[in-house]
């Protein structure tokens, strides 16, 4: 399993099955996919120590949560020497409601998934926090209206 082309169907299966329900136990996910459960178990102990499942975790509700505002934000950098992307990722991890953070070929150097409570919030983050991170010189924001689909692969 060292690469994407040695997984079978079996493989994608389990993976497919376990992306959709990370907490699914092993019988229903043989059941699934058309195992025994004693395969299935090997398949996804190899998946796992082979990289292709990173972990499990638990999907959050950011509206229970009181989280519900999603900005992105396009950060320019006054300069993309090492050591300044460096020192911006380093930073960007610390910050809680930066949920995501992508380096981007183009007109600007990130992009931001911000999650906050309402836009007031937003505008402190955005102010306080994500303005004085190391060798930022700019921001734009756009603000999303509706999630239509938010998933990881």
């Amino acid at each position: 399993m060292k690469n994407e082309h040695q997984l079978d169907r079996f493989d994608r299966a389990i993976l497919k099955e376990l992306s959709r329900e990370g907490r699914l136990p092993v019988t229903e996910l043989a059941n699934r996919v058309g195992l025994s459960k004693s395969p299935c178990q090997i398949r996804v102990k190899k998946l796992l120590n082979a990289g292709y499942i990173q972990g499990f975790r638990a999907v959050l509700d950011p509206v229970k949560l009181d989280r519900q505002h999603v900005a992105f934000t396009e950060v320019k950098l006054a300069q993309t020497t090492e050591a300044a992307l460096t020192a911006f990722n380093t930073a960007v991890l610390s910050v809680p409601e930066i949920e995501s953070c992508h380096m981007i070929a183009g007109a600007f150097d990130y992009l931001l998934k911000v999650r906050t409570r309402d836009v007031q919030d937003y505008r402190r983050v955005l102010g306080e926090v994500i303005s004085a991170l190391p060798g930022v010189a700019s921001t734009s924001t756009h603000v999303s209206m509706q999630a239509v689909k938010d998933a990881a692969v």
